[in-house]
């Protein structure tokens, strides 16, 4: 056994660990990303199938939301508000689907908030003025971003957040859409954070314009669920 490598920054730490816990209320729990329509059509149906949508989803999410995050981060740390709106439209105008996009404004609403209440730093608070002008979007990885920076999380751990985030979403989700005990919900939420690390290694240095956001089977998956007569899910 290898022995555990020392945290330079508890604050930090602890910042980051509240702002990526379940309870944190930027109301993730309504939201499935798609997962309630591929359960009901029989896509996902053990832990298995579970385990690679999710991934999916989740590599997606590090080379586009995720790339937004990083650009915004830096953005407040240079306290940049032109850069934060230009990651905040990035991201927006990348959502082809309705869902996606209610989903990601909502949350950021709320994360604006609830950033509102955590800190003082004038750039979280005139982001979210902006959003209730309607200046800006107010996406929520572009605001995990910027609240991240303004508690002094770093980015790589903002990074992380925001990948467990979307991982743990899932798997909430699923223990209510499917046959999936607790302990298995948790063994599939260990596989996909375990590729966090690599993940932002490989968008680190990516650009807004280099942004991808082609996933053709969630584009169904989502289009299918707004139609849908039943939902449980908002997405």
């Amino acid at each position: 056994m290898t022995a555990a490598p020392e945290v330079c920054d508890v604050a930090a730490l602890i910042c980051a660990v509240q702002l990526g816990d379940s309870l944190f209320p930027v109301g993730a729990f309504a939201f499935s990303a798609g997962l309630e329509t591929a359960v009901e059509l029989g896509v996902v149906h053990d832990a298995g199938t579970l385990t690679r949508f999710a991934r999916g989803i989740t590599h997606q999410g590090a080379g586009g939301d995720g790339v937004a995050l990083l650009i915004a981060h830096r953005a407040a740390v240079r306290g940049d508000p032109a850069g934060i709106r230009a990651a905040d439209d990035a991201v927006y105008s990348r959502k082809t689907n309705e869902e996606p996009r209610v989903q990601s404004v909502r949350m950021g609403g709320k994360l604006a908030d609830a950033g509102a209440v955590l800190t003082d730093v004038p750039l979280l608070h005139e982001w979210r003025a902006a959003i209730g002008a309607g200046d800006t979007p107010g996406t929520f990885p572009v605001g995990l971003g910027l609240l991240c920076a303004c508690l002094g999380v770093p980015e790589q751990a903002a990074f992380a957040v925001h990948q467990h985030g979307t991982a743990a979403m899932l798997t909430g989700a699923a223990l209510r859409l499917m046959r999936l005990d607790h302990l298995t919900a948790q063994q599939v939420l260990r596989e996909l954070n375990q590729h966090a690390a690599a993940d932002y290694q490989r968008v680190r240095e990516l650009a807004l314009t280099d942004m991808s956001s082609f996933t053709p089977h969630l584009d169904i998956l989502t289009a299918a669920h707004t139609r849908a007569h039943v939902r449980m899910f908002m997405s």
